[in-house]
């Protein structure tokens, strides 16, 4: 997904040692109001006001607080509409924002610091996923709602024909690419897909990268950091002496490689199974799920591909309120048991990450009875992500520099280098300090 970033001359001005530690503007001084709150929560997961409905019905109408969930667009949009509300002092009481938009919303003095109302919440996630909502500080930005943990899926089937193993590392996986193309080359692992900023991202976070960082008052962009070159050059290599396929996923072709079997298997998240059942129904039942491959042998480290967060804004006359529905959303059993079986999430409190509506496999993987509870296990691996006020123009970056890389089987190397630079360009252009 992408994300634009609204800079206005208030946020440049702002230090990055400001934004990260919680000083800016918290919207005024005055206390949470004592009689009834009314609070409006723009969100844009499906069935979220009926999951309100429980909260009004219950623990809401005990405190006299009351929910109105107002749909909205996800990405781009939300953030730009957000924004434009806020500078107005016109913004919700809460929004749900996804995890690379934070730190543009916090840059803009969008969103309260509810470490007072909320940080006893942390214990509830798993520290990666924790990190996101606090950018690395001791403030508290939002409440992690849902996750994306990245895992590998496969076919079963074609594995066994084959005689192929599930890879447990990066070189066993490339290993099982070259294996697969000498006993057949009309076949695919998998595809790099130059289309898909968020896996390139996860990818990246599970090797240790650390895109964006702050140092004093400047930002640091470190997209072609160590962690980052080893992964472009995996991925570039396998591309480069064709043991896999280069072309982008979520296209007719890519749909039609993985119903047929051309493409035999596929780093995804943990949403993957919805995916599957519209790109490949004819496969249902075929395939599995495993751990992502670790660069280090017996690890269990991922990285993240999507998720949002709750969180309450600096207009929010009630942030004490907002910060209490907002944790009951993301931690209450009953709400998130609610959430899974009316927005179709993965929750980010770990504690509902199996049983309830997750005790039982995905219709797809009815084979994999023990699918979620795998997923678990996998979730507490989660790598912390370092996200930036410019996360769209690095992900632009991206889909143009290898898209030609992959296209061409060229230096991935080159591409990376290309998305560093355009990422630093905007971020001074933007009025950010930037240490080289």
């Amino acid at each position: 997904m992408k994300y634009r970033t609204v800079a206005v001359s208030t946020a440049a001005a702002l230090t990055a040692t400001a934004l990260l530690s919680g000083c800016g503007s918290d919207g005024g001084d005055e206390p949470a109001s004592s009689g009834p709150a009314s609070l409006t929560y723009w969100a844009w997961a499906p069935g979220m006001d009926k999951v309100a409905d429980i909260w009004n019905k219950g623990p809401g109408k005990e405190a006299g607080i009351t929910v109105t969930v107002k749909k909205q667009a996800s990405g781009d949009d939300l953030v730009t509409k957000i924004i434009t509300a806020a500078k107005a002092h016109k913004a919700p009481d809460l929004v749900q924002a996804e995890y690379q938009a934070l730190p543009t919303l916090v840059s803009n003095d969008v969103l309260a610091d509810i470490s007072e109302e909320a940080g006893d919440a942390k214990d509830e996630f798993a520290d990666g996923i924790w990190q996101q909502t606090t950018l690395g500080s001791e403030a508290l930005y939002a409440l992690p709602q849902d996750s994306g943990p990245l895992m590998f899926y496969y076919r079963k089937d074609l594995f066994e024909q084959y005689g192929l193993t599930v890879p447990t590392t990066w070189d066993e996986f490339a290993e099982t690419a070259r294996a697969l193309k000498k006993k057949a080359p009309d076949k695919d692992l998998t595809t790099f897909s130059s289309n898909d900023s968020g896996l390139f991202a996860g990818l990246a976070q599970q090797a240790g990268a650390k895109w964006w960082t702050t140092g004093g008052d400047k930002w640091k962009v470190a997209i072609d950091d160590p962690a980052t070159q080893k992964v472009a050059d995996f991925w570039g290599g396998l591309v480069e002496e064709g043991a896999i396929d280069n072309q982008p996923m979520y296209t007719p072709a890519w749909n039609k490689a993985l119903n047929t079997g051309k493409q035999v298997a596929w780093v995804s998240a943990v949403w993957a199974p919805g995916t599957l059942t519209t790109a490949a129904p004819e496969t249902k039942g075929k395939w599995a799920m495993a751990p992502l491959p670790q660069w280090k042998a017996g690890e269990n480290v991922t990285g993240s591909w999507g998720g949002s967060s709750t969180a309450v804004t600096n207009d929010s006359k009630d942030k004490k309120a907002a910060a209490a529905f907002a944790k009951w959303l993301n931690t209450d059993p009953t709400a998130l048991a609610a959430l899974v079986k009316e927005g179709g999430i993965y929750p980010a409190a770990t504690a509902a990450q199996t049983g309830g509506a997750l005790s039982k496999a995905p219709d797809y993987f009815s084979g994999q009875p023990g699918f979620y509870t795998e997923a678990a296990e996998i979730a507490q691996g989660t790598a912390p992500a370092a996200w930036g006020p410019n996360v769209n123009v690095a992900y632009s970056a991206f889909k143009d520099n290898f898209a030609a890389a992959a296209k061409n089987r060229s230096d991935f190397g080159t591409a990376l280098t290309a998305m560093q630079d355009a990422t630093v360009a905007d971020l001074k252009k933007q009025g950010f300090g930037v240490s080289e």
